[in-house]
């Protein structure tokens, strides 16, 4: 399972990689290998409040629908557009090109709350 040990984690299966000010999120490895093949992604548009903990978007596999969850408050300015014509991407580079949008954190701080690498992998081999 690649759980990449300089990012964060949500419980929801949403990963975190600090940018300077900003904030990219996308799925975790372990979040599409449970999905299957992902073939819809559902963005919000660039200039979005999310709110840490409330769904921001959604993923479609060939089994089923699932909401995406804000990790940390902040407004949306970035969107991985290619993730339309690839949602694909997310099973086969879920780090890389498959990261789903960028945010301006309204509290980087919020970051110190999620899960560390250890603690998400522990976490998901309990389940």
């Amino acid at each position: 399972m690649n759980i990449p040990k300089e990012l964060r984690y949500s419980q929801e299966h949403e990963w975190v990689r600090v940018e300077g000010s900003t904030v990219r999120i996308g799925i975790t490895h372990f979040a599409q290998s449970e999905l299957g093949d992902i073939v819809f992604v559902e963005l919000p548009e660039v200039g979005a409040q999310l709110t840490a903990n409330e769904p921001f978007g959604s993923v479609e596999s060939v089994k089923t629908v699932s909401e995406l969850y804000a990790p940390i408050s902040g407004k949306v300015v970035a969107v991985n557009e290619e993730l339309n014509d690839n949602p694909e991407y997310v099973n086969e580079s879920p780090y890389d090109k498959a990261w789903m949008i960028v945010i301006e954190p309204s509290d980087l701080s919020e970051v110190d709350n999620l899960l560390t690498a250890e603690q998400y992998e522990q976490m998901i081999n309990e389940d």
